[in-house]
């Protein structure tokens, strides 16, 4: 709240300056910030009394949601992004789409495996189960598992993140980690068999 907004008899003051001036009535704070030529902003208005200080709103207003955008700028969006197998998916499908999922978790993001069986191969879900695991087995210096291999009908499906510290340790073994032949895939978040 500010200037005629506030509704305290007395107020703990803080000057333009940021000194703090002491406890005043309403009145004489108003008219303390008149004279100066900015306005009275209640700071804490759960304080007892409230605390309030004369500066200029409009500037005040302006640096408080400038520092909201620059933080909003700073955070990191994580999505899930998926990644669809076959039971009789091939070696070298398989490192293709290992190399997606490292290059997703490398960028923070969660990664969804997915091994979808059709007809007959439901009889063999096995084979999804072994093929996760030796997915968890071959990312497990980059991930923890968020959810382990459930299945859902037709659907196997599991969730990972990227360790907290995965920036350190792709940097440590550049080489095992390298994704740098893997063309964009642009904003999907399905790469499919």
């Amino acid at each position: 709240m500010i200037n005629n907004q506030i509704t305290a008899r007395e107020v703990r003051l803080i000057g333009p300056d940021g000194k703090q001036i002491g406890i005043v009535s309403l009145k004489q704070a108003l008219k303390l910030a008149e004279e100066a030529g900015m306005d009275l902003v209640e700071i804490s208005p759960k304080a007892v009394p409230p605390v309030c200080r004369i500066l200029e709103f409009s500037k005040y207003y302006y640096e408080k949601e400038r520092k909201a955008r620059e933080a909003r700028k700073k955070q990191h969006v994580v999505q899930v992004k998926e990644i669809k197998f076959g039971p009789n998916t091939e070696e070298h499908d398989y490192n293709f789409k290992k190399k997606n999922a490292i290059k997703f978790l490398k960028q923070h993001n969660k990664v969804k495996f997915t091994v979808r069986f059709r007809g007959r191969q439901m009889a063999h879900k096995e084979i999804g189960f072994e093929l996760l695991e030796k997915l968890t087995a071959d990312l497990a210096a980059l991930i923890e598992v968020d959810s382990r291999p459930r299945s859902d009908r037709n659907l196997l499906s599991m969730v990972v993140s990227p360790k907290k510290e995965i920036d350190k340790i792709v940097a440590r073994n550049e080489a095992a980690y390298d994704v740098s032949d893997i063309p964009d895939q642009g904003d999907s978040d399905v790469i499919e068999e």
